[in-house]
């Protein structure tokens, strides 16, 4: 599994269906500034968002959850496991402000 997000792989999946960035924020409902954030590793996906991800790419939402990094959730997860991803989006956002506020 990706621990990050793998900006490459979606990239090459999108050029062989010959979509672009902006038709994969439109269909999973995102910004696109939303979709920027999420190919610089800074925003997770929701479970929404892997599902139309995997979609209009034609691979599974597993795929999709793995290629977007480990704590990614998975469509249908629920419980413990969300509530660790929804704690570990909340680690990353806070360590992606530590990291703008020291100047990196």
């Amino acid at each position: 599994m990706a621990l990050f997000f793998d900006a490459e792989w979606f990239d090459a999946r999108l050029g062989e269906r010959g979509l672009s960035r902006g038709v994969l924020a439109a269909a999973a409902a995102m910004s696109a500034a939303d979709l920027a954030l999420a190919f610089k590793d800074q925003r997770e996906l929701s479970a929404g968002e892997v599902a139309a991800f995997a979609e209009l790419l034609g691979v599974e939402a597993g795929e999709v959850a793995s290629r977007a990094g480990v704590s990614t959730p998975l469509p249908g997860q629920s419980g413990a496991d969300t509530r660790i991803a929804a704690l570990e989006r909340r680690v990353a956002a806070l360590e992606a402000e530590v990291a703008r506020l020291r100047g990196g």
